[in-house]
């Protein structure tokens, strides 16, 4: 667990990830992390549901037309 201090930063107020942290979650600056509520409090990830849920359904769509996929690729 890191504790971390709340800064202001112009008219708002974030936080500063340690190094470490943004090694753990593979994070850069620009990158968008996911901010979720969970029993425990809340979870800070870069993993994004929608994302997850868009490439789940674009995985189906490529299984049931792989033939018409494999034409197009010629």
């Amino acid at each position: 667990m890191s504790a971390l201090k709340l800064t202001q930063i112009g008219n708002s107020v974030g936080i500063i990830l340690p190094k470490e942290v943004l090694a753990r979650l593979k994070l850069v600056k620009g990158d968008t992390v996911y901010l979720t509520d969970s029993a425990g409090g809340v979870n800070l990830t870069a993993y994004d549901p929608e994302f997850d849920a868009q490439m789940t359904e674009a995985r189906r769509i490529m299984k049931k037309r792989r033939e018409v996929l494999r034409e197009l690729a010629k």
